[in-house]
């Protein structure tokens, strides 16, 4: 029979924190960069949108990048504050 061990794994594998922190973190700085040269050298845009289609589609990757990479990076944090709460429980 085996001895009851409270830790039988004392290097768990990885959870995947460090990589949704590493996307994240990608995907947003795409997407600022992406509003940042749509502001400085696209053109700008107006209340009706983009001033020239390069800048449509830097308005595109960046309305699309910047909430799912906020939301990644969040995940990510999330995740690693709770490793690392779990990690002091132990």
């Amino acid at each position: 029979m085996p001895a009851n061990n409270p830790n039988p794994n004392p290097n768990p594998p990885d959870n995947g924190a460090r990589q949704l922190l590493q996307w994240g973190v990608s995907i947003l700085a795409t997407g600022l960069l992406a509003a940042l040269l749509l502001e400085t050298l696209l053109g700008g845009f107006s209340p009706t949108g983009a001033c020239t289609n390069t800048g449509w589609f830097a308005l595109i990757v960046a309305l699309m990048c910047i909430p799912f990479g906020g939301l990644l990076t969040a995940l990510g944090a999330a995740k690693a504050l709770r490793n690392r709460a779990l990690a002091r429980k132990r």
